[in-house]
């Protein structure tokens, strides 16, 4: 695909050296801040698992046990293994059940080398398993094979009941989906714990839970065997919990993670630091764990306009590639986000969608990029909403995308039936198969070559302005998806603390 749109390669240069040094204030402003779900992260690596009886998992109760007796600024880790040491207790677990008991006090000792020694320890053995689980993957990829076309097709289930989602994700898969995500109950980003357990109660979607995310897997597998290929799992690493929904992911192999840098914070109203924080932590596990992430520039579209923000989602997924490279990610790992969400009413509205949709595969030519359908303008008229989709999955073609999420006609009607999924699949299909590598054909006209470049001079533009006022500044203005987020207000912030010049942290450490 190189080359087609003509983009000066110093352009492209600058826009990148921008967005690192737009980016790189963010950076130091995660390094030196930790948050109670980073340390919950670290101590589930360490081994805290369960739940008390009202089910409040036992490293929430660790995590606020020892920040009452010694702050979080520090890090967890060195008092509660010298806790373990000093108490004569084997099992983080139960130090976490005596902690809530209040029978355990934490300190930190005047010599700290015991005490990182026994946590780095137990948490290289969490990221062994993470290993181990990255090792498996590819060993069964080896053996059932990958899908042989591109893009992935890539479908969401969830119907709140995991035990439901099951069957229609192992249906979805002999149908000819590669990727089934199942998306998350509405809300659970605003929650500060994790679930624990099977849920059978999601509403508009499934928690994401460590046994949620190790049945699906497994039923994935029994159906990967039975297709021939390997099936992909995604669910979302975001919200208030993001650094421990993705280590669950990589030791439940999960294979995809919608984990954005600044979602959270424009449409769930989670304060820009703390997001910031746990979404590097997160990034470094999910590169750990060889998990591609999906990030969500798609949704600036669906309240901003999708021609005059266009360049918003251009600068957004530059600051994304900056954000995951630093953190350890590979190109491999970067689908990055965009979507099909110009008004169809508008002239020309065809030509602009796969100028923008050729923009991005050119800017990022090794990521596996993700390409999301219509929503905004699907209006109930299912005959449309079809069309508007097939018009969709060829603007995929003709751009040689890599991740394709399936849209539905029935997409602001209802939540899909399993024959909405089907007859989507089928337009999916068609298109996918009569267009075959018509991108290879495809030469864009000075019309989609003209607008391309537009919006790379608009998202300069933008860039230069973020880097005199500031990232945070910039999200505080609306300059993303429009919604305004200043870095002192916003959920979670209460579980940000800067890290003192004792900070320790093994697992940060390891990655």
């Amino acid at each position: 695909m190189a080359g087609k749109l003509d983009l000066d390669a110093t352009v492209v240069a600058r826009a990148r050296a921008l967005a690192a040094r737009a980016g790189q204030p963010v950076v130091d402003l995660a390094r030196s801040h930790t948050t109670v779900s980073v340390e919950r992260a670290v101590l589930r690596l360490a081994g805290v698992t369960g739940a008390d009886p009202d089910g409040i998992p036992w490293v929430n109760r660790l995590v606020d046990a020892v920040r009452a007796d010694v702050g979080l600024g520090h890090g967890v880790a060195v008092p509660v293994f010298h806790a373990m040491e000093t108490a004569g207790v084997e099992d983080v677990t139960v130090l976490a059940q005596k902690a809530a008991a209040g029978s355990v006090r934490f300190t930190m000792p005047a010599s700290p080398g015991r005490a990182r020694q026994r946590a780095r320890r137990a948490t290289a053995a969490g990221l062994k398993t993470i290993d181990r689980r990255r090792a498996e993957r590819d060993r069964l990829i080896k053996r059932h094979g990958d899908p042989k076309q591109r893009p992935w097709i890539y479908l969401i289930v969830a119907t709140g009941d995991i035990y439901e989602d099951i069957p229609q994700a192992q249906a979805a898969a002999r149908a000819g989906a590669d990727v089934i995500a199942v998306i998350r109950s509405t809300g659970q980003s605003l929650l500060d714990y994790v679930p624990e357990g099977a849920t059978r109660e999601g509403f508009a979607g499934t928690y994401a839970t460590q046994e949620n995310f190790r049945l699906m897997r497994a039923a994935l597998d029994e159906t990967s065997k039975e297709v021939g290929r390997y099936v992909r799992l995604t669910n979302y690493a975001s919200g208030l919990c993001m650094p421990e929904i993705a280590t669950l992911a990589g030791l439940e192999r999960l294979d995809m993670m919608l984990n954005d840098s600044m979602y959270g914070i424009l449409f769930r109203d989670i304060n820009p630091i703390r997001t910031f924080v746990d979404q590097r932590f997160s990034r470094q596990i999910h590169a750990r764990a060889g998990i591609i992430i999906n990030t969500g520039e798609d949704n600036y579209l669906t309240t901003a306009d999708a021609v005059e923000a266009a360049h918003t989602v251009t600068v957004s997924q530059l600051m994304n590639e900056y954000f995951a490279h630093e953190a350890g990610l590979a190109d491999w790992q970067l689908g990055l986000g965009h979507a099909f969400e110009i008004n169809p009413d508008l002239p020309e509205s065809f030509r602009l969608e796969l100028a923008h949709a050729l923009l991005a595969r050119e800017l990022f030519p090794d990521a596996p990029l993700k390409w999301m359908p219509p929503t905004k303008h699907m209006t109930g008229d299912v005959f449309r909403g079809n069309l508007l989709d097939g018009f969709f999955n060829l603007a995929g073609a003709l751009t040689g995308q890599g991740i394709l999420l399936v849209g539905m006609m029935t997409e602001a009607v209802v939540t899909p039936w399993l024959s909405d999924r089907d007859i989507a699949l089928q337009n999916v299909r068609y298109v996918l198969n009569g267009a075959g590598n018509l991108h290879e054909d495809f030469t864009p006209g000075p019309f989609i070559r003209g607008r391309a470049n537009q919006v790379l001079s608009e998202a300069i533009d933008l860039l230069e302005r973020i880097v005199d006022d500031g990232m945070l500044n910039a999200i505080a203005d609306g300059t993303f998806g429009i919604m305004k987020r200043p870095a002192d207000r916003g959920k979670g912030l209460d579980g940000v603390e800067k890290q003192d010049e004792d900070y320790y942290n093994p697992v940060a450490e390891a990655l």
